[in-house]
């Protein structure tokens, strides 16, 4: 049963007609009173729920019985309903427990993707409490068998049939994207596109091209039609990766997208719709960013129905000798060299290492020391001697006392550029961010890789 709770009762008709057409038993209510009696004596399966009653001017009357409802009934998702200009009401129900929320006036059929997607959640939940386990689960790629990992596939396990939008979480190199494929490849739209966005290497200016696409003629250098990225992902994933590093101004169209599942082609005022599952990622620390104003709260609650951290492979070192032998079983095979093997005291240098840049400093390491020794059986002093090589560039950031944080970081790239003659990919690697990432930063700082 689905309970509605709001003191208009044209909403509650319209929303009890919408929900019976769909074959869903409905109960609707005009108040809190009615609604805590309802919910003490059923347990409902999801509830739809007004934020401002006519009692109430601020919404502490919605807040107070959101909470109410989640002590009777904390395992029952509650979806709230809010006027566009009560976001911040909405962002504080959630979180104070709200599922999601919608803005009146709202879109039917994205409203019942909400409430499906509840609805499918909360049924896995309770599957897999009552079974242990769900269905065999496509971990392709993914290598480690550490709790740390378990639990985080355990979580991707158990989500993966839903389409609730997920923010995947952890330091740069943790393996974000091949958990966001694996997402991808364990839902109902696996059979159709994933499509990968890097939102640190677009520019504000190009934004809405790369996103939502052109006409041609849309402006000066648009000399033919252009796809955007969201019309390419329709029926599938998106992955936004790095969404930490987009500014305010985009924020706000990512956001009408996301909220309305429709968008506008540049040079094209018809709106199109689309049906696309959001994965996001990022390695900055969204909620401090929210906190300081540079990352838009409703968007932040927007993308993170489901949060998934990643841990640091200095917290999985039990997974270190498992990506060292596959990492240089795939060098040596790319190759066509003979396999490696690896002394004792190789294997415990490299689980002992810090790896402020996780997996992907590892396997760049491997790699790097398999190509530079052509030797079969590596030691300790073999992956000493490349581990010095980028040392001076970490050690001469504590010189950087006094600067500001962007003189600081322009002064980082700027020495490792020197450390390795321009090579970016070298200088991604080193400095623990992707190529995408390391280009903008160039064009913010006005670095040309000539310098």
């Amino acid at each position: 049963m689905i309970l509605i709770i709001d003191d208009d009762s044209a909403i509650r008709s319209s929303l009890s007609f919408m929900l019976k057409r769909a074959k869903y038993d409905v109960q609707a209510v005009g108040g809190p009173r009615e609604a805590i009696e309802v919910v003490r004596s059923v347990a409902p399966s999801l509830i739809l729920m007004d934020m401002n009653f006519t009692l109430s001017t601020n919404g502490e009357e919605g807040l107070t019985l959101l909470k109410q409802v989640k002590i009777f009934r904390p395992e029952v998702p509650v979806i709230l309903m809010t006027a566009w200009g009560s976001i911040q009401l909405a962002v504080q129900g959630m979180q104070a427990g709200a599922f999601d929320f919608i803005t009146k006036p709202w879109n039917n059929m994205a409203l019942m993707q909400r409430i499906e997607t509840a609805l499918q959640l909360t049924a896995t939940d309770k599957k897999v409490q009552e079974d242990g386990e769900i269905e065999s689960f496509d971990r392709s790629l993914i290598i480690g068998k550490s709790k740390p990992l378990m639990d985080v596939l355990a979580t991707i396990k158990r989500i993966a049939k839903t389409n609730a939008s997920v923010l995947i979480t952890g330091e740069s190199g943790t393996g974000k994207e091949l958990i966001a494929e694996a997402l991808h490849r364990n839902s109902p739209r696996t059979k159709k596109p994933f499509v990968k966005v890097n939102l640190g290497g677009i520019s504000q200016s190009l934004f809405e091209s790369e996103m939502f696409g052109h006409k041609k003629g849309a402006f000066t250098d648009a000399s033919s039609d252009r796809v955007g990225r969201f019309e390419l992902a329709d029926k599938g994933t998106i992955f936004l990766d790095e969404i930490g590093d987009l500014d305010l101004s985009c924020q706000v169209k990512l956001l009408r997208v996301l909220q309305e599942q429709t968008f506008e082609v540049l040079g094209d005022s018809k709106p199109r719709k689309v049906d696309i599952r959001v994965v996001s990622a990022t390695n900055a620390d969204l909620p401090h960013m929210v906190a300081q104003r540079i990352f838009r709260e409703d968007l932040f609650y927007r993308i993170n129905l489901i949060t998934v951290h990643l841990p640091a492979l200095r917290e999985r070192r039990d997974d270190i000798p498992l990506l060292v032998r596959y990492f240089a079983r795939r060098q040596c095979e790319a190759n066509a060299m003979p396999y490696v093997d690896f002394a004792p005291d190789a294997m415990a240098y490299l689980s002992s290492l810090p790896y402020p840049g996780n997996i992907r400093e590892l396997k760049n390491l491997v790699e790097r020391t398999l190509l530079v020794s052509g030797k079969e059986l590596l030691t300790a002093a073999d992956f000493k001697a490349q581990t010095l090589q980028i040392s001076d560039a970490r050690n001469s950031q504590a010189s950087f006392q006094g600067m500001t944080l962007e003189e600081i970081e322009k002064q980082t790239i700027l020495q490792a550029l020197e450390k390795y003659t321009n090579n970016i990919s070298q200088v991604a690697n080193a400095l623990g961010i992707s190529r995408a990432a390391l280009y903008r930063r160039l064009e913010k700082f006005g670095i040309s890789t000539n310098e």
